[in-house]
């Protein structure tokens, strides 16, 4: 099979199920922001993989989560319920790892830059990939579900789990990266 079908010349792109829809489109828009984060991430890995086992093998997993996200992301308007998604066990590992990270460092008092060592302001960046990617799914989680079929937070068609996800995985990179800075000496 080629990797180029020409389908796409024109601007627009299939998405799960086959239906058609421009490539600037917000489903397309979610679903890079999110595959950027996912490359980022592999960029951190490498970054990272020699000296630090256990943080690499728990971020190969979130690149896998995020493949979920992005399937999910593509197939939000055909309601399919076959698609797997987030769980709430997903959002609550990255909650424990944040706890664990946590308690090797001081307390928060003040904001911080985004500076230290390669590890810590690769993760930063990718927080701020991140934000973006989590802002982009909920515009269209209110977009695809606008008032006033949508609560006061919004949404519905996006899972509650892959919205929690985003923004636990956001804060999960902001102390990962604390956590790189102090693991390696840096303030």
């Amino acid at each position: 099979m080629k990797i180029y079908t020409k389908t796409g010349d024109k601007g627009e792109t299939a998405l799960l199920g086959g239906k058609r829809v421009l490539k600037s489109c917000l489903e397309m828009e979610a679903i890079g922001e999110v595959d950027e984060l996912n490359a980022f991430l592999g960029i951190v890995i490498e970054e990272i993989e020699e000296n630090f086992k256990t943080e690499t093998k728990k971020l190969k997993d979130v690149q896998k989560d995020l493949f979920v996200i992005g399937a999910e992301l593509a197939a939000v308007q055909m309601q399919n319920k076959i698609i797997k998604k987030i769980s709430g066990l997903k959002v609550k590992q990255l909650e424990k790892w944040i706890d664990k990270m946590e308690k090797d460092l001081p307390k928060l008092h003040d904001f911080i830059s985004y500076e230290g060592s390669e590890e810590a302001v690769k993760v930063f960046y990718a927080r701020a990939i991140c934000r973006r990617a989590e802002r982009v799914v909920i515009k269209l989680d209110q977009q695809l579900n606008p008032p006033p079929n949508r609560g006061r937070l919004g949404g519905g068609l996006v899972s509650p789990q892959t919205k929690q996800y985003l923004n636990r995985l956001s804060d999960l990179l902001f102390v990962l990266g604390r956590w790189f800075n102090c693991k390696t000496g840096k303030k």
